[in-house]
């Protein structure tokens, strides 16, 4: 498994950054044509929604990107480190959040300005193949996949 680790300050000119480095990894990983398409829009709205609840919260820190290919998938994490105060006071043990595929659970727990009243989190769900967020007080993870058929990246 091999895996490439990025983060930008929250910038959206870095959008197009993370999306570009994301379908050439995409691409060498041995994701089909035809979906890196969906990579490269998934990942731009994850980074997009990433760099809003940045600007708002702590526009000092970095959004984090994790691209690796495991087990015939290629993945891609967005990390934000955008608090949220509403999850905080509703879940006190990090344990106890919810994870969800689509922004209709999660618009319920978090503010309209962090997940863009859910809809990112609906269009990335239609976009990859296998999605999963993790909301805390410290902020959102959002994890999508691909399949992918190549060996991976790191041979070649």
């Amino acid at each position: 498994m091999a895996t490439v680790e990025l983060t930008f300050s929250a910038l959206p000119a870095h959008v197009r950054t993370a999306r570009l480095v994301a379908t050439a990894i995409a691409r060498r990983t041995g994701v089909a044509e035809d979906l890196l398409d969906e990579v490269r829009l998934a990942v731009g709205e994850a980074c997009s929604r990433a760099v809003e609840a940045h600007r708002v919260h702590c526009p000092g820190e970095p959004i984090r990107i994790e691209l690796c290919d495991d087990s015939g998938r290629f993945e891609v994490t967005v990390t934000d480190s955008a608090p949220s105060d509403d999850l905080e006071q509703a879940y006190k043990d990090e344990d106890e959040l919810p994870t969800a595929v689509n922004g209709t659970e999660l618009a319920s727990l978090l503010p309209a300005d962090t997940l863009m009243s859910g809809f990112g989190i609906a269009v990335i769900a239609a976009l990859a193949d296998d999605v999963e967020v993790y909301p805390s007080a410290k902020g959102l993870r959002i994890r999508m996949s691909w399949p992918a058929t190549a060996a991976g990246f790191a041979t070649a």
